[in-house]
């Protein structure tokens, strides 16, 4: 019998049937502080072959794979964030103030789907402490962004991301502008195009004294119109790229979990066709030039490879930790890089847009 390409890997086989009855929070508790301090069993993290560099955002990048915002809130396991094989990663959502979020429980897994649904709204342990940490957990060579947000109870949301970028642009390797998140009173007002673009305009006087490249975040259940005038306003005002894209507050017929109709944001394989769909289409309109990082769905390298196809320079994933563990890092690699050899693909560049521009 053929496993299933969204197995867990390695010694995760052992550990999930185990931490599948922890609830949910609980269990990525755990992990993180296993990960901060250390202890997580070793895991096969895979080589960067040189099919896999990538040269984007002015930065060099090992391989493509990166762990998307989320999962290191405060970014209190920045520093082991490598040993599991990404060649980036991003910390946050970071707010100025410290908040709690939302009430517990408020991540839900999916496991029928091979998904989750959050509404965690934010919490984190603010600017200071994060910024703190981020100092002193950069790794030379290992790309390392922010992710930022507005205070739930924030009356200026646009201050918060004008006080963030003067706080981050200084010491972080990109900046990632969350205008996406469905979880948070002002988690999507800006995806108003015309409150952006006074957003930005904001940001990059803000930034006016650094060179650190700022994404866009935008949400995975945008119609393709308003995604695309977002789009459109990002790249007008310069900015590096998008991040496509965050979690849903669609349901797709699909769900078969009990877990379905909990708020929030939904995140796993039943976002990734439309998630990369809305990718292919920035791809076309902005062309070559501008950086988009494909998140959502991503479990095995064939995911990958489709979202590099569609358009996307780099790729993040988060959920395929917690069915497939950290493991799935070097899986994806492996696979990534005999899809690209299998295509004549010299490296990931050339394959970015392939199915898209050409």
């Amino acid at each position: 019998m053929t496993a299933s390409p969204y197995a867990p890997v390695g010694w995760y086989r052992l550990v999930w049937p185990i931490l599948r009855h922890f609830e949910p929070e609980t269990a990525h508790g755990l992990a993180l502080d296993l990960l901060r301090h250390g202890l997580l069993p070793p895991v096969c993290a895979g080589t960067n072959p040189p099919v896999l560099a990538v040269r984007a955002l002015g930065l060099d990048f090992a391989n493509p794979v990166g762990l998307a915002a989320g999962f290191d809130k405060n970014a209190v396991a920045a520093r082991q964030l490598p040993r599991l094989g990404f060649g980036f990663a991003e910390v946050g959502g970071v707010t100025p103030k410290p908040q709690a979020g939302n009430p517990r429980p408020r991540l839900f897994r999916l496991d029928g789907d091979f998904a989750a649904i959050n509404r965690m709204g934010f919490n984190n342990q603010g600017e200071i402490a994060v910024a703190a940490r981020v100092r002193a957990g950069r790794r030379p060579g290992f790309p390392l962004g922010i992710n930022l947000a507005s205070n739930t109870d924030s009356d200026n949301p646009a201050e918060d991301f004008v006080r963030l970028v003067g706080s981050f642009a200084p010491i972080a390797d990109y900046l990632t502008v969350d205008v996406s998140c469905p979880n948070t009173k002002n988690g999507r007002m800006f995806q108003d195009p015309v409150k952006l673009d006074d957003l930005l305009r904001r940001l990059l006087e803000a930034r006016a004294n650094y060179r650190t490249p700022m994404l866009v975040k935008l949400a995975a259940d945008l119609t393709e119109g308003e995604a695309l005038a977002i789009a459109e306003v990002t790249l007008r005002h310069g900015l590096a790229g998008l991040v496509v894209a965050n979690t849903s507050a669609a349901r797709p017929d699909s769900l078969t979990s009990d877990k379905k109709a909990e708020r929030g944001g939904l995140s796993g394989r039943p976002i990734f066709a439309a998630s990369t769909a809305l990718l292919a289409a920035i791809r076309r309109l902005g062309g070559p030039g501008p950086v988009l990082v494909g998140v959502g769905g991503v479990f095995t390298g064939a995911d990958a490879y489709a979202k590099i196809r569609a358009g996307a320079n780099l790729i993040q994933l988060y959920t395929a930790m917690v069915y497939r563990g950290p493991g799935a890092v070097g899986a994806i690699k492996r696979e990534l890089a005999a899809l690209l050899a299998r295509d004549g693909f010299t490296g990931v560049a050339d394959a970015v847009g392939d199915g898209t521009l050409s």
